[in-house]
């Protein structure tokens, strides 16, 4: 059931999501689902446990970063994935088995590498903040392949003329690049803030909330 439910999502949105149209897909009566689930808030607590389940967050500890960087890459498809979910993977107040369990081995894998209680709180947040974000903006660009982006790029450039000189530096120096991939600038920015983390990793710091 959930795993349906998961598909109506990712090809209507979350919105699409109801319990007549699940029971459709299934082939019962709406009223037969009552005996599985309370009502559609429970369905999607379920999808979200799904996704979250989908995330791999490599069990080797040694390296940090290295396991950071693969968890991060790995929520970040998962949202590309099911774009419905990344508004709703830290706003239900129902977590799942898996949820827990993500956020559980993230947290271990900070304490273990030296960050303080309050420092992994910090990271997990800044982290998060990052992937959810640019997976959002992501899924509203204007286009969805290379070649796309190089007409979006070409158009764009023609507006421009002399007035916007920065702007047209980077459309022709970069975004017009042959091996130009929106998708890579994620990697520079998840690099970034782990070597910002990696900076205070270990300070025994406490926010000051005065």
């Amino acid at each position: 059931m959930l795993r349906a439910a998961m598909v109506l999502a990712d090809t209507g949105g979350i919105e699409s999501l109801s319990m007549r149209r699940l029971a459709q897909e299934l082939g019962v009566k709406a009223m037969s689902l009552c005996n599985h689930v309370a009502d559609k808030d429970e369905i999607v607590d379920g999808i979200v446990d799904l996704v979250f389940a989908e995330i791999v967050v490599p069990a080797d500890q040694a390296d940090w970063k290295a396991t950071m960087r693969a968890r991060g890459d790995s929520v970040h498809q998962a949202v590309l994935r099911h774009p419905w979910a990344s508004s709703l993977m830290q706003s239900r107040t129902n977590p799942g088995p898996a949820t827990l369990r993500h956020h559980d081995t993230v947290i271990g894998s900070l304490r273990s590498a030296g960050f303080t209680i309050h420092l992994a709180a910090h990271a997990f947040s800044v982290m998060d903040s990052y992937i959810y974000g640019f997976a959002q903006q992501q899924q509203n660009l204007t286009y969805t392949t290379a070649e796309e982006a190089t007409v979006v790029a070409e158009n764009l450039l023609r507006q421009l003329h002399d007035a916007y000189p920065h702007l047209a530096e980077m459309i022709t120096e970069h975004v017009l690049t042959p091996d130009y991939d929106y998708a890579e600038e994620f990697d520079f920015g998840l690099d970034l803030i782990l070597d910002g983390l990696e900076s205070i990793r270990g300070q025994d710091t406490k926010p000051d909330h005065a």
